[in-house]
């Protein structure tokens, strides 16, 4: 049986300005009407695999779970307190199957696109008769070009007709290596894709990193559980290397082998990488949203909520989001990355949050603010609760659109219908609830001195933030 691992860290800068830190683009919809991690999961439908694994990041914790509850799909939500890279993160994962057997674990990241599904899991079948005898199974993308942008794994000799024992893992080449290794077609690229029994991963953290096994024992010895997460020692883990499996355990066991996958495979890297896997229109455009263009070629286009209107343009990348735009020629994409560090650098919000925010009861969106204001959307599922809360420095105005709002404002517990309204002072102890079955719509108007997120004293939390 195979418990499949699927890592959802990371933080997307290069797919700014969609992908944020706090919604990067393994959550995003990007090549469909699924997200990449759901894409993931759904994809192994064709296998007979147990409830996944799935590691990230602690402040991405809803959002897993929201996107897993969407799918019906259930399993453990490990929470990385720190980003410790891929050995240890498979550390965690397989110490975990090994509580309750000695499964195959199949190793995804959360943000590939693979077009052909059926030969995705002709490979994985084919890779599991080699796991079950011990070996440690690398996925090798077959190249489609002389790309610089990955590492390679070169075959040695074959197995079984199944796959190639590795003789070498190769870092990114320039481009007449790259050139060699594509022609020579005895390469393949990295895809970070592994299968491998638990026991056997472990064996051989153990013996080649000590280190980092130790650690991750360490760090699972002192875990929580809250609701569907799996929270671990933070201080141990924090004392654990950061390094990936590649240089950890796969280029140092005499038992890695490489098994090759051809199947329309891409790691959505940059803007260009997604005009590549998009349907295109007849003058080669990628369009996504409400556009009219003329006289345009070969464009991504990603729109939001408003018209985007293109002439005369050829080979650009066209992102628009509810507020930041972006605008590239597609071979210049890579230095998107540039824009993120100087938002970073300035201290300004947009490369961490978009202004519609998620939150484990519904969303909030930033529709307007100005001094001593802020003005928000904010829905509510049916059946959730923000925190019992308190401001020290803004009053809040609560419109009620649609919907029915059970609201506690000091002493007093009532319910808000469509177009009535509540006045919430400040120093206030307030929660807002939506009792019924419908989405609760409500506009806020927020103000006073200060009206930052952490201006939020939380007395109570369902969903353990108090």
């Amino acid at each position: 049986m195979i418990t499949p691992v699927i890592m959802a860290g990371g933080s997307g800068s290069r797919l700014w300005p969609l992908s944020r830190s706090l919604y990067p683009k393994q959550f995003l919809a990007l090549n469909g009407d699924e997200t990449m991690l759901q894409q993931t999961l759904n994809r192994l439908s064709g296998l007979s695999v147990e409830s996944s694994v799935v590691i990230c990041n602690e402040e991405h914790r809803f959002i897993v779970a929201e996107q897993l509850r969407c799918i019906n799909q259930s399993g453990a939500i490990v929470l990385e307190p720190v980003g410790r890279n891929t050995a240890p993160a498979i550390a965690l994962a397989a110490n975990i199957v090994m509580q309750s057997k000695d499964n195959l674990i199949l190793v995804l990241a959360a943000d590939h696109v693979i077009e052909n599904e059926a030969a995705f899991i002709a490979a994985v079948n084919k890779a599991i008769p080699l796991a079950e005898k011990g070996k440690l199974v690398t996925f090798g993308i077959v190249p489609t070009e002389a790309h610089t942008g990955y590492g390679y794994i070169k075959r040695g000799t074959e197995i079984d007709n199944d796959g190639y024992q590795v003789d070498a893992f190769v870092e990114k080449p320039c481009t007449e290596l790259a050139t060699q290794y594509f022609e020579g077609k005895e390469h393949y690229w990295n895809s970070g894709m592994f299968l491998m029994k638990a026991s056997r991963y472990l064996e051989e953290l153990k013996q080649f990193r000590p280190d980092i096994y130790q650690a991750c024992e360490n760090a699972l010895a002192n875990t929580s559980n809250d609701a569907d997460f799996i929270r671990i020692d933070q201080v141990e883990f924090e004392k654990c290397p950061d390094e990936s499996v590649d240089y950890a355990v796969m280029e140092k066991t005499a038992d890695a082998v490489v098994v090759t996958l051809d199947a329309g495979w891409s790691d959505i890297g940059s803007w260009s990488a997604l005009w590549d896997v998009n349907n295109k229109d007849t003058n080669g455009n990628a369009i996504s949203g409400d556009s009219i263009n003329h006289e345009t070629t070969n464009t991504l286009i990603q729109g939001g909520e408003r018209l985007i209107a293109t002439v005369g343009i050829d080979n650009l990348v066209i992102v628009d989001t509810k507020d930041a735009l972006l605008v590239a020629t597609k071979d210049k994409v890579q230095d998107v990355k540039k824009i993120v560090e100087q938002l970073k650098a300035e201290g300004r919000t947009e490369f961490k949050n978009h202004r519609e925010v998620y939150r484990p009861w519904g969303k909030y969106d930033s529709i307007d603010n100005g001094s001593r204001y802020q003005v928000k959307r904010i829905t509510v599922k049916p059946g959730e609760k923000l925190s019992i809360q308190m401001h020290h420095h803004r009053a809040e105005h609560w419109i009620v659109v649609s919907g029915t709002a059970k609201v506690t404002n000091g002493d007093n517990t009532f319910l808000v219908t469509e177009n009535e309204s509540t006045y919430i002072p400040i120093g206030v102890v307030h929660a807002l609830e939506n009792p019924g079955q419908l989405p609760l719509e409500i506009i806020e108007v927020q103000s006073g001195s200060y009206l930052g997120e952490d201006d939020i004293v939380r007395f109570e939390d369902r969903y353990g933030r108090a």
